[in-house]
């Protein structure tokens, strides 16, 4: 019995740490009345994997506003939502557009204004992960040296490759 009591606490406690490492990271957000704001901080990005736009006449947008030293307060839109068309057949009003993805290195600010309005509303979907930079903190000093030709073990030795003998069958 005690076997099993470990082997459940064994497995509950894997099954935690590979959800939160799979999966926990992405999250989806659904926007229609209130703005969606991500930060990203300096040594991290932003992966937005999916963004799409049901409904509505304006077409919704990633705004991004970096905040670096050098770029600080500067704007600009970098993704609009993919939009999904439910309709079929002589009322369907466009195919159906490709979903894109973008990466946002931080330190910025990225906004999802809603599509508001009766008429006008939109409801908008993203998923998106925050990650930090590989080998962030610090500047890679990794030097790799590559050689045409491979060095000899032993200075003025020469290496001559030999092929081996085919194998002949005997009669």
């Amino acid at each position: 019995m005690k076997i099993v009591g470990r082997c459940s606490v064994a497995l509950f406690l894997w099954s935690a740490a590979t959800s939160s490492v799979l999966a926990g990271e992405f999250k989806s957000k659904i926007v229609t009345d209130s703005p969606l704001v991500v930060v990203v901080p300096d040594d991290h990005f932003l992966k937005v994997t999916n963004f799409t736009q049901e409904g509505g006449i304006d077409r919704g947008v990633l705004r991004v506003t970096l905040n670096s030293e050098t770029e600080t307060g500067q704007a600009a839109h970098v993704l609009t939502a993919s939009r999904i068309d439910l309709s079929t057949g002589a009322a369907s009003q466009n195919p159906p557009e490709a979903v894109n993805r973008v990466i946002i290195a931080g330190p910025a600010h990225v906004r999802v204004q809603p599509i508001a309005g009766a008429i006008a509303g939109a409801t908008l979907f993203i998923t998106y992960r925050k990650e930090p930079k590989e080998g962030g903190g610090g500047t890679s000093t990794t030097v790799v040296v590559v050689s045409p030709t491979p060095a000899s073990p032993t200075p003025g030795l020469t290496v001559t490759p030999t092929i081996p003998p085919i194998p002949m069958p005997t009669p």
